[in-house]
């Protein structure tokens, strides 16, 4: 349980650290939180000749509104998240899904960044920036580009990042009036992870139709992905009962889904349609007016 030998660098400044990660190349690694990282390295999956500390670069820890989108950090913390008060308010979706991450540890050195760019597949992050629509900006020496959430995730532990980027912010659009959100997730009991883990985030029209609605699974597949078939399924449909449920059993269409020692595929996917069923109608529930 002993890391192989690496040089470490702790930067002060984004620039400096995307100049480290621009002359290292493929033998640096960046470290956010450090929770997935840390233990690849002590069982020696993974061997990164350098590490680049994000941790005291201060200016990537934020939380704010701007432009009409709420605007995150990559390095701020899953229990800065929770506990935001303002979030909670225009924005509930986020800080429940932080509060269903791991323990009060892990809320507390964990960071939306880090989680997002290592793109676990049971991670629950992944599920709510897909139901939230956001970009997702990556920093390079070179300039910078946006990312659509539903097109960050390629595989698994696979993101859109290019080598020399690093993801420096998260951007959700302030939900409209008459939404509701939710994330529910069925966890696999020893280690928290997402055994299927859903968000949506759902908009009443006027006549109380399903005006907009966004769905992102984790958990089920080797990435997090958007339920574009659910999602259809509802936009402009009545609110009921039997067209929720209905829309919930397409919930894996075109999936393939995982099975280990704890979850086969079969019971991944009817989980799935459970969880979505649930997260929708806890969402209309929630919603405003």
């Amino acid at each position: 349980m002993i890391p192989a030998p690496f040089d470490y660098f702790a930067p002060t400044t984004l620039d400096e650290a995307l100049s480290l990660l621009s002359q290292h190349g493929d033998e640096a690694k960046i470290l956010a939180g450090g929770h997935s990282l840390i233990p690849a390295m002590k069982l020696r999956l993974a061997q990164p000749a350098m590490l680049i500390d994000l941790g005291r670069i201060k200016d990537l820890s934020y939380i704010r509104e701007e432009d009409g989108e709420i605007r995150i950090g990559a390095m701020t913390t899953h229990y800065e998240i929770e506990s935001s008060a303002r979030l909670r308010a225009i924005c509930p979706l986020l800080p429940e899904c932080a509060a269903a991450i791991g323990d009060p540890q892990v809320r507390n050195k964990g960071t939306i960044g880090g989680s997002l760019a290592h793109a676990d597949p049971a991670a629950d992050w992944p599920a709510a920036i897909i139901a939230l629509n956001a970009v997702l900006v990556a920093t390079s020496a070179s300039g910078e580009r946006a990312i659509r959430a539903d097109e960050f995730f390629i595989d698994i532990f696979t993101t859109a990042l290019k080598q020399a980027e690093v993801l420096r912010e998260i951007r959700i659009p302030v939900p409209p009036g008459r939404t509701g959100q939710a994330y529910l997730k069925a966890a696999q009991p020893a280690s928290g992870f997402a055994v299927v883990g859903v968000g949506v985030s759902l908009t009443r029209g006027a006549d109380d139709s399903c005006q907009a609605i966004s769905v992102g699974i984790t958990g089920v597949g080797p990435k997090a992905y958007r339920a574009s078939a659910v999602e259809d399924a509802l936009k402009g449909r009545a609110l009921d009962e039997q067209t929720i449920k209905d829309a919930a059993s397409h919930a894996v269409d075109g999936i393939d889904a995982n099975s280990d020692l704890y979850a086969s595929a079969e019971y991944r996917r009817h989980l799935a349609t459970i969880y979505v069923r649930r997260a929708i109608e806890a969402a209309l529930a929630r919603s405003k007016g």
